[in-house]
Parts: C-alpha cells; structure tokens; sequence
C-alpha cells in the first residue's frame, strides 16, 4: 500500500473577540472567531474547507489569517480527513488541528508562527511544539475546499472556447442509417480524429457569444455540452457510439477529448489586487437561469489575463439603479440620483480561462443577477 507521512497536528492562530491579528492585505477590520464556535469539532464527510473556516469566523475567505499561511501554502493546503479534531483553545486564542487518537497529546505538532521546516523565534507566552509524523493511505478521501458535485459538470467540459476554437476539432459527417439526430446508442462517423487513442470523447456544438457587458466584446461562446461518445473503430472516418445524451446530436457537431475532472482543493483566499467585473451568465445545473443563489454557478468577464486565479473569493453587489428624487421637481436636472452598489454574497472562483472565470455562489444576501458586480472582498 502506498504511504504518505503527514503531521499529525497542524496549531493555528486564530483572533479571539477583541484580540488584533495581521490582516490581509485589502481588508479593512480584524478576523474575529465567532463567540459561538466549538471548542471541539470532528471533521465528518461531506465537511469543506469553507464550512469548517465558516463555523469558526464570518469570513471564510480571509483563510490565510485562519491558517497562519503565506502565499505558496494556499497553492499547496493542508489536507484534513474525516475523524481529524478541532480544538480551540480560548485562554490563548489558538486552533489546532489534532489527528485521530493524538488529542491531548502535549508537545505534538507544528509550530503556528513558523513555516513547516523554519526554527523562528516562538512569541512569548507560546509553547514550542515538535513535529509527528504519521502514515496515512493515499487513498483516504480529503476535505475539499467547495462541494465539489455542484461545480463536477463544469470542472470536466470546456465551458468556453474561442470564436474559431471548435472549427478545427473533429466533426460527425455522418450519422447511422442518415439519421437526422442522434441519440444513446447510436452511431456516428467523425472526421479528424487521426490517431487520437483517447476513448472517450465529448460532444460539443458552438453556443451563445460571451459578451463582456462593459466592452461590448466578444469573449468567446459558451460550448454546449450534448453527450458522450465511445471510439469504437479509428479510421477516416472513425466510429464513434453515444453513450449518452442529454440534447439532440446532428452532423456536423464537434468532439473533445474527455479529461478527468480535477478536485478543486485552493485555499479561499482575496486576490492580491483589486479586481472588478461583472456576471455574464448564471447557470441551475448548466442551462442559464435568471438569478443566482447559494450554490449557483455563475461566469464572470474577468480571467486569467486579469490576474483571476483559482481560490479566489469575489465580493457579489447589485448595481446601484437610477431613481428620481421625489423631493425634486420632475424633469430638474439634478432630479434623478444614482443609487450606490449593494453588497449581495460572496462566490468562489474554481475554474479560469483567458478572459472568463467561473465561480460557486458561497453567500448571499440578495438574489444576484447577470451584470451585478463582482469585485475584491
């Protein structure tokens, strides 16, 4: 069985009500530990990063404070599995993070002022802890950062491609018996697969323009989703069958290689700089849906080339309208007031193209809609 060491004991500084801890660059109050939060809690499947931070702290995107982590941590998290215990210590303002069977165990763990790996000087008044190292089967299920079924569909399908990103991707020239659509169990004959060994394959067919609200640009089209086909026979053309379908497949319809979904586990975190776009489109499922709400999937104009990354946390506000002003008389010129944006939720960013970014709605206050804000917390 394959084997990976870990600490057995992970100590963290957390800011007790009324105590100043270091805060992240851009916000603009202190982390203050709920007074309401457990002592002690065992981590249970169907935990996340985000619901554990959240019982403790109102803000579980300041995670970095939480954890006591610098920017190369949050790319690479701790990882924490059912049955580990929480425990907060209220005399000291501290959390710790105790593996199964080592709680209570004195003189275990990390040092919460030091990177794993430093000797630092330890602050006054704060025991030195040395680390344990325990095995653990690699195939032990970790806490993910977000629910990762509500975001599967949009983790393993390109969402986005660019206007000519389809054109040159194999094509179904043909269908069985001529059949003008296609469904599960059919077969199909694709041109411009080549040698391509991988078996299975997406079916896609160009969708909707992404177009960024504040300049009127293409940013690229959504890709719509139809099915899954199984190569059956390479070859010009190669055969492919359905294996599922949750639209009509015609000719001329494209095919992507399938990938593995991979697990979003980023450490929430606010971006290092000051970002503001707007949502696009919000997805129930994958169609498009009028308003978003806790768990909805929304598409922002912001990317990669924005300096969006994976984890990041972006504040939701609707957009301030344009009233009268019923004290003014009607059609004076100073008679109508802009109101201010208002703050509506958080979401968290799990996947990112060039120029668009895909977010899980995390809070909200308000129904959030397309063309709101989002911006750094």
């Amino acid at each position: 069985m394959v084997q990976l060491v870990r600490k057995s004991i992970i100590a963290l500084a957390f800011l007790l009500p009324g105590s100043v801890l270091g805060q992240t660059p851009g916000t603009s109050s202190p982390l203050v530990i709920k007074a309401d939060a457990p002592d002690r809690y065992v981590v249970v499947r169907g935990d996340t990063l985000w619901g554990i931070s959240q019982r403790y702290t109102d803000s579980p995107w300041r995670w970095p404070e939480l954890w006591n982590m610098n920017r190369e941590q949050i790319r690479n998290p701790h990882l924490i599995y059912p049955g580990y215990v929480i425990l907060l210590d209220r005399e000291k303002g501290r959390l710790a993070i105790v593996a199964p069977g080592t709680e209570g165990t004195p003189g275990r763990g990390a040092d919460p002022g030091t990177a794993p790996g430093t000797s630092a000087g330890v602050p006054a008044g704060t025991v030195k802890l040395a680390p344990r190292v325990r095995a653990e089967s690699l195939a032990r299920q970790e806490i993910p950062s977000i629910p990762p079924a509500a975001i599967e569909p949009f983790l393993s399908r390109p969402l986005v491609v660019e206007p000519d990103g389809l054109e040159k991707a194999p094509t179904i020239v043909a269908t069985q018996a001529d059949r003008v659509v296609l469904a599960a169990g059919n077969s199909a004959y694709v041109r411009g697969l080549g040698k391509a060994t991988d078996e299975t394959w997406y079916v896609y067919r160009k969708g909707v323009p992404l177009v960024d609200p504040d300049t009127n640009k293409t940013l690229g089209y959504e890709a719509v989703y139809l099915g899954t086909a199984q190569l059956t026979r390479p070859g010009e053309p190669a055969t492919v069958v359905l294996t599922s379908a949750v639209q009509e497949v015609e000719a001329g319809d494209k095919l992507v290689a399938a990938g593995r979904p991979q697990p979003v586990n980023y450490v929430p975190h606010a971006p290092s700089t000051k970002i503001r776009g707007r949502v696009i489109a919000i997805y129930g499922g994958v169609a498009q849906v009028g308003e978003a709400g806790p768990q909805s999937v929304i598409s922002i104009n912001r990317g990669k080339a924005d300096g969006i990354e994976v984890g990041h946390v972006l504040a939701l506000y609707n957009r301030g309208g344009t009233v009268r002003d019923v004290t003014k008389r009607r059609g004076a010129a100073d008679a109508q007031i802009q109101l201010p944006d208002e703050r509506a939720g958080l979401a968290f960013v799990f996947r990112v193209f060039d120029r668009i970014s895909y977010a899980l709605v995390m809070q909200v206050t308000r129904p959030v809609s397309p063309l709101d804000v989002v911006q750094t917390p």
